[in-house]
């Protein structure tokens, strides 16, 4: 739990994603998906904030270790972030195959 509070007090990109997931969350009432479909959607927005929780991790341990710049230390900042790039990509496209089949069959 401490570690969810330092995320929503310290992370603004976390409070940003949660704050488009949860409508999200509440709109799969009124989307009446399959279960599967439900399960993938829930799974990848779930997703997104699991790689966002370990890319603030990367970057505090990257800033304690290496509070100079270092190339290294941009690389694996980079890294962490594009983990949660592909994440919101991943979300974001099962999200537009959920509601296409649903709008288009």
């Amino acid at each position: 739990m401490a570690g969810l509070c330092e995320m929503l007090r310290s992370e603004r990109s976390f409070r940003l994603e949660l704050c488009v997931f949860v409508p999200l969350l509440l709109s799969l009432f009124f989307w009446n998906f399959d279960l599967v479909f439900n399960l993938f959607l829930i799974f990848s927005m779930a997703f997104v904030l699991v790689c966002e929780c370990l890319n603030s991790g990367l970057e505090r341990v990257t800033d304690l270790a290496s509070p100079d710049y270092h190339a290294l230390a941009k690389a694996a900042k980079d890294a962490g972030s594009a983990a949660v790039m592909i994440a919101n990509f991943l979300c974001g496209a099962l999200w537009c195959v959920a509601i296409g089949y649903k709008i288009w069959g």
